[in-house]
């Protein structure tokens, strides 16, 4: 649920969420607020404000707090007050992407700009991905033959990747089809995130793969072909005899030319 920026979702154009819009952005410039000091804001009668901070704490956008009284307490009980809750919080635009792109040329220049600036970023990058790659490699493994790369995608979804794997019928494989990525404005900017991610789906399924198609690239969707009949690492360790000339299992990652892996 979002309530500010230039994309809102749908529902919150017009009518009722656009005026749950306008309630929850008023706490946000202003604080914790009464019903009353809600209605004064916004021009509206107190019930129309209650019956939006109802939806709005029933989405857990909105908590009611009691109201700090300073100096003497006049009768009855203090009016509850409004406030966001993380969640509503997180549901108007926030700064991240900049201060991660911050923080990236932060590490690049302090590691001395050039080559080895952009080293120290792809190496943050690697340590990124190894952080997160437990639960995939879980999901990987867990998953029969020939349904690995859709292991991927449902545990990318999980992450908010909007993943779906697909057959490739006509290029003999399967393609990787990630719908969003949480991080592709600052990927546009560092495309070591895109080689690092790219470079690990190499690793986990046991093959080289290709990008074909990027969305920090400008691209509505990040594909990555990934070829059918290749050996997954695990099969290839249990048909390798003890004597045999190990075969390589990782290949490096290939991105289509002129294109940033996404």
């Amino acid at each position: 649920m979002k309530y500010e920026g230039e994309a809102p979702q749908e529902e919150l154009a017009t009518g009722e969420h656009s005026t749950r819009n306008r309630v929850a952005r008023s706490i946000l410039d202003h604080g914790p607020s009464t019903v009353s000091e809600l209605a004064g804001r916004l021009g509206l009668t107190q019930a129309a404000v209650r019956r939006h901070l109802d939806a709005l704490v029933a989405d857990a956008m909105v908590e009611p707090r009691d109201q700090r009284v300073y100096g003497s307490r006049g009768r009855g009980r203090p009016a509850k007050a409004f406030a966001l809750t993380d969640c509503g919080r997180d549901a108007f635009d926030q700064s991240y992407d900049q201060l991660a792109a911050d923080a990236l040329r932060w590490i690049a220049a302090t590691a001395g700009g050039g080559e080895l600036g952009e080293a120290a970023v792809a190496a943050f990058a690697r340590a990124r991905i190894a952080a997160q790659a437990a639960g995939y490699r879980a999901a990987v493994e867990a998953a029969g033959p020939g349904r690995r790369t859709e292991a991927l995608a449902k545990a990318l979804s999980a992450d908010g990747y909007a993943a779906t794997a697909r057959g490739a019928p006509h290029q003999q494989g399967e393609q990787l089809c990630q719908h969003h990525c949480p991080v592709a404005h600052v990927a546009e900017k560092f495309p070591q995130l895109c080689e690092a991610e790219t470079e690990f789906f190499s690793q986990l399924l046991g093959t080289h793969v290709q990008r074909l198609a990027t969305i920090a690239h400008g691209d509505g969707v990040c594909t990555t072909f990934i070829p059918g009949g290749a050996p997954q690492a695990d099969a290839v360790q249990a048909t390798t005899a003890p004597n045999a000339t190990p075969q390589t299992t990782h290949h490096a990652s290939e991105s289509t030319a002129g294109r940033n892996p996404a």
